[in-house]
């Protein structure tokens, strides 16, 4: 899954793809890279980040799924909290709601993503993303973004969404420190056997610089970006939601060579 991130406070590449056409011509890029999935944002998700409108948000990711929509059958997630972005989206040509907030940013959520019809990602975050870094804390990590997803997941299907369209994603640096995104790597085959499609989200993420002092700035994150991923398929993960595709899929492409 390659990320197009439509807003101008993205950690990694905030400010890079806002205009349309710069948008546009590094999705093609990340198709003709080997991206399975385009996963395109307009509002940050960042440690940190403030909310943004939902016509803002609409304004900045509809024109664009439209266009890579007139180009390419490939699956587009819209990743977003808001039902109503996810309905302009969808309307618009994507096929996948990606929700950083599982579904519980209003109530009827569940419900729309019920009538969209569109595979959903119900994700992890503990808290929002203005505090969700702020001295998280958990008795067990593993076991509790476990129960969450789960219930979540019966949340999505009470609505109306079939099983089948449901992936889970464990929020790897939503409201986690590194300690707890690196049990919850670990984990992942646990994570992955209940039936449902793991999303797993890490790439450049600020954890990997607790490991490694030379990785600062998240340009310098490649190495522990794909160790993940690597990781990620090696546990049965669905899809690897990454900014550097090319170099991900031919790191998934090797391994799964040498495993035959």
């Amino acid at each position: 899954m390659g990320i197009v991130n439509v807003t101008p406070d993205s950690f990694s590449d905030g400010g890079r793809y806002l205009g349309h056409e710069a948008a546009l011509a590094h999705a093609r890029k990340l198709i003709a890279d080997g991206a399975d999935i385009l996963d395109i944002g307009g509002e940050s998700t960042r440690p940190g980040a403030e909310p943004v409108a939902e016509a803002d948000e609409i304004a900045r990711v509809v024109p664009l799924i439209a266009a890579i929509r007139s180009e390419s059958g490939l699956p587009i997630s819209v990743d977003t909290m808001k039902p109503a972005v996810a309905r302009a989206a969808v309307a618009a040509g994507a096929t996948i709601w990606n929700d950083v907030a599982a579904l519980r940013f209003s109530p009827d959520a569940p419900t729309v993503a019920a009538e969209l019809g569109c595979e959903v990602v119900l994700m992890h975050m503990l808290g929002e993303p203005r505090t969700m870094q702020d001295a998280p804390r958990y008795d067990d990590v593993v076991a509790e973004v476990e129960a969450f997803l789960l219930a979540r997941a019966d949340a999505a299907m009470a609505a109306g969404v079939a099983c089948a369209n449901i992936w889970l994603d464990p929020g790897i640096g939503f409201g986690k420190t590194p300690a707890h995104n690196l049990a919850l790597i670990a984990a992942l085959p646990r994570l992955c056997g209940h039936g449902f499609r793991v999303l797993l989200g890490a790439s450049r993420k600020r954890f990997i610089a607790a490991l490694d002092p030379l990785a600062g700035d998240a340009g310098d994150r490649l190495g522990g970006s794909l160790a993940i991923a690597l990781a990620g398929a090696r546990a049965g993960v669905a899809a690897v939601r990454v900014h550097d595709v090319r170099e991900t899929a031919q790191a998934l492409r090797v391994q799964a060579a040498i495993r035959g």
